[in-house]
C-alpha cells in the first residue's frame, strides 16, 4: 500500500472513532434509571471514615469498609454497609455511645437504620451493654427498638429477653419479655 492509502484509512479511523464518541450521550437521569433497574449502587465508597460536628464540637464519628450509595431508588432511597458499620455518637458533657453491626442499611426518607448480625451498642459513661442480632434505629427520634433475642448488661444487672427498646443513649429502656434477675431500687 502507499503512503496516501494508508494516510485515508487512518484518517476515516480517526473521523468514525470521534464521531461514535460524540453519538455516546446519555443523559445523567438515564444512568441513574439504568443502574435502579440493575439494582446498582450509584457509588461505592471504601474505608469510609466520616466525623459529623455540629458547632466546631464533633458529634458523630463512623467507619465501614465498604459504602453503597442507592439514593437513586424512587420511593425508598438508602445507603447500605454490607461489611458492617462502626457509629460512635458524642454527647455535649463528652458522655458515648457505640453502634456497630456486621451489616447495616440506612433509609434516607424515613431516617431509620437497620443493623443486624453480631450488633454492639454500648454506652460508655454507664457502662450498659446490649447485644443483638438485629436493631432498628430511628435517627430522628433517638430511639432503638428490636423484636429479637438479646442480652442487656448494666452495672448491676443482666437481663435476657426477646423484644427491646430503648432511648439511643441505653438511658432509658423497656424490655418485653425477660429472663434474668433485675435489681430495684427502692
Amino acid at each position: 500500500m502507499t503512503k496516501s492509502v494508508v494516510n485515508k484509512i487512518k484518517n476515516i479511523v480517526v473521523v468514525l472513532s470521534i464521531a461514535m464518541f460524540f453519538s455516546c450521550t446519555n443523559s445523567a437521569k438515564e444512568v441513574r434509571d439504568f443502574l435502579a433497574d440493575k439494582n446498582l449502587p450509584i457509588g461505592e465508597s471504601f474505608n469510609v471514615v466520616h466525623k459529623h460536628t455540629d458547632s466546631g464540637r464533633i458529634d458523630v464519628k463512623m467507619k465501614a469498609p465498604l459504602m453503597l450509595d442507592f439514593s437513586n431508588r424512587e420511593n425508598h432511597p438508602y445507603t447500605e454497609f454490607p461489611n458492617g458499620i462502626k457509629i460512635t455518637t458524642i454527647e455535649v458533657n463528652g458522655d458515648s455511645t457505640t453502634i456497630q453491626g456486621d451489616y447495616a442499611k440506612s433509609y434516607k426518607k424515613t431516617e431509620v437504620s437497620e443493623i443486624k448480625n453480631n450488633v454492639v451498642i454500648i454506652n460508655h459513661s454507664q457502662k450498659n451493654k446490649l447485644l443483638t442480632n438485629q436493631i432498628y434505629w430511628d435517627q430522628k427520634t433517638h430511639y432503638f427498638f428490636t423484636e429479637e433475642k438479646f442480652a442487656f448488661y448494666t452495672a448491676s444487672d443482666t437481663i435476657y429477653g426477646t423484644g427491646f427498646e430503648a432511648s439511643e443513649d441505653l438511658d432509658k429502656w423497656w424490655v418485653k419479655n425477660q429472663t434474668g434477675v433485675i435489681t430495684i431500687k427502692e
